[in-house]
């Protein structure tokens, strides 16, 4: 679409409960978050690390020293993913690189602990984000990653963001050079991936073991 006569840029998001079925994202607080996320990482091993930003915390001050440092930056919106079995906080991440003139936003530093990867509340959190950021009339939503970093590649293709290409040398982190691969999905295809993200998280398309019937991709082809 090139006509964006009958467009206007939308609100930096506010830093509102997202509430989902298997996960609630909350806005970061270290006070209230902290003990949560310092148990829930625990053991987690130390690869988890290797390619964010940061690195791990050697403390639970420490731990929630970054979490109150991360929680003043005003050009990021943190938020925490609460498991809503237990309500307990097992990861956070940041929807970030907000552009509202050009209606661009993105999910970043998705710091997952062990109990919460590969879970329903994982994949609901990644659509909680994207539909918010719709909702208040962005235009894009982006996932970008480490070239190296297989593991997040494949999460962003059955997420069903678009491989757009690699930005060689675009950063150096940790000292090390990152050749950073970009992903979108852009407002028009969002209706198709909101609807299967919705008929995925959907109770009945699991069985009594807890496996998935029908995956992501299959129910963005149907």
């Amino acid at each position: 679409m090139t006509d964006l006569s009958n467009w206007a840029p939308p609100p930096f998001p506010p830093a509102n409960v997202l509430e989902g079925r298997y996960c609630r994202l909350e806005p970061l607080d270290a006070a209230r978050h902290g003990a949560d996320i310092w148990a829930a990482f625990a053991d987690a091993p130390e690869d988890l690390w290797a390619y964010l930003s940061a690195n791990r915390p050697a403390s639970r001050a420490a731990y929630d020293a970054f979490l109150a440092e991360t929680v003043k930056r005003t050009d990021i919106v943190p938020l925490t993913v609460v498991d809503r079995h237990d309500g307990k906080a097992k990861g956070h991440l940041h929807i970030m690189e907000i552009r509202p003139a050009h209606g661009v936003f993105e999910v970043g530093a998705i710091t997952y602990s062990p109990s919460l990867q590969r879970t329903r509340a994982a994949t609901e959190a990644i659509y909680l984000v994207g539909d918010y950021g719709f909702s208040l009339g962005y235009r894009r939503y982006e996932w970008k990653c480490n070239n190296r970093n297989e593991p997040s590649k494949r999460a962003a293709l059955r997420f069903g963001f678009t491989y757009e290409g690699l930005f060689r040398q675009h950063m150096v982190v940790k000292g090390e050079n990152r050749d950073t691969a970009w992903y979108s999905i852009i407002d028009s295809e969002w209706p198709v991936r909101k609807a299967a993200f919705e008929r995925w998280l959907a109770p009945d398309n699991f069985d009594k073991d807890g496996r998935q019937k029908h995956s992501l991709a299959a129910l963005r082809a149907a």
